[in-house]
C-alpha cells in the first residue's frame, strides 16, 4: 500500500466510523424491549405485567405473531410517530419475512399514545382501524384512570383481529440461539480478520476495517439489533487495535461481554413503515 494513500484511507475510515456512531447516538434515549412489557413508569403493578406478559406470550406461542407494550413517560422532543418509528426499528417485533408485529406505546406524562403496525398486519390493522381501537377501546379507560384495563382491552382487540388473519403458523423459538450463535461466528470471525490485515497495516487500521466490517455484516446481513451490531465492532476494534503481546488480558479475556446475545425477546423481523395511529385523552 502507497504510504500516501494511507492519510486518505485512515480520514475516510474515520468518517464512516463517525457517521456509524452518529447513527447510534440518533437512537440514545429509546429503550430496547428486553419483555413483552416494559413499564418505566411504574403504572402497572407487578403482578399486572406479569399476567400481561403472559397474555401475549401465549398468544405469540399460538399465533407467532409478537404483540408488545411501552409504558414511558415522555416521548420528548421527539413526536411519539417518529419514537414510535425508532422503537420499532430497535426492538424488530414480528417474524422475519413476515413481519407480524405491533407495538401498543403510551407516553403518561404527555398523555398520547401510538399503535405501531408492522408491513404484515397492516391488511388486518390499517390506520383507520388502529385509530378506532385507540379512541373507542382504549383511551375511555386512560380518560377514568383505569391504565391497565385500557392496555388489556386494546391488546384483547388486536389479538382478535390478528386471529383472523391468514398468516403462517408459529415456528420453534430459535431466535435466541440464534442470535447468540450469530453474535459468536462475527466476533470471532471479525477478530480472525482484524488480527490478520494488522499483520499488512497495522493494529489500528486492521482494527478498524474489522470492527466496521463485522459490525456492517452483523446489521444488515445477519439482522442483529443495531446496539449489538454497534457493540461488535467497537469491541473488535479495540481488541485488536489494542492488542499487545506483553500478556495483558483484553476486555473480551477478562469477560467485558458476560455472555448472551442482544438481550431482545423479538424475532428479528418487524419492518415498521409508518403504520398505526397515534391518540390522545
Amino acid at each position: 500500500m502507497s504510504v500516501a494513500l494511507y492519510p486518505r484511507i485512515c480520514c475516510g475510515l474515520g468518517v464512516l466510523l463517525l457517521l456509524f456512531c452518529l447513527e447510534a447516538w440518533a437512537v440514545v434515549g429509546v429503550p430496547e424491549l428486553s419483555s413483552r412489557v416494559t413499564d418505566l413508569t411504574g403504572t402497572l403493578s407487578a403482578g399486572q405485567v406479569s399476567e400481561l406478559e403472559n397474555k401475549l406470550a401465549a398468544f405469540e406461542a399460538k399465533k407467532g405473531s409478537q404483540i408488545a407494550v411501552l409504558i414511558v413517560p415522555t416521548t420528548q422532543p421527539k413526536d411519539i410517530a417518529e419514537f414510535g418509528i425508532e422503537v420499532a426499528d430497535l426492538a424488530q417485533i414480528g417474524r422475519r419475512g413476515i413481519d407480524d408485529g405491533v407495538i401498543l406505546i403510551v407516553a403518561k406524562d404527555d398523555r398520547k399514545l401510538r399503535l405501531e403496525v408492522g408491513y404484515g398486519l397492516e391488511g388486518v390493522i390499517p390506520d383507520a382501524v388502529a385509530k378506532r381501537i385507540i379512541a373507542e377501546t382504549i383511551t375511555p379507560h386512560f380518560k377514568e384512570g383505569d391504565y391497565v384495563g385500557g392496555i388489556n382491552a386494546g391488546v384483547d382487540q388486536l389479538m382478535t383481529l390478528i386471529e383472523g388473519e391468514a398468516l403462517p403458523a408459529p415456528a420453534e423459538r430459535l431466535a435466541d440461539s440464534q442470535n447468540e450463535g450469530s453474535f459468536i461466528v462475527i466476533l470471532i470471525g471479525g477478530l480472525i480478520a482484524g488480527f490478520a490485515l494488522s499483520a499488512i497495516v497495522g493494529r489500528v487500521m486492521g482494527g478498524m476495517l474489522a470492527g466496521l466490517g463485522s459490525g456492517i455484516i452483523a446489521a444488515l446481513f445477519l439482522g442483529l439489533a443495531f446496539s449489538v451490531a454497534l457493540f461488535i465492532g467497537l469491541m473488535i476494534f479495540f481488541i485488536v487495535g489494542g492488542a499487545r503481546s506483553t500478556g495483558r488480558r483484553g476486555w473480551y479475556d477478562s469477560g467485558g461481554f458476560g455472555g448472551g446475545s442482544s438481550g431482545s425477546w423479538g424475532g428479528g423481523g418487524g419492518r415498521f413503515g409508518g403504520g398505526g395511529a397515534s391518540g390522545s385523552w
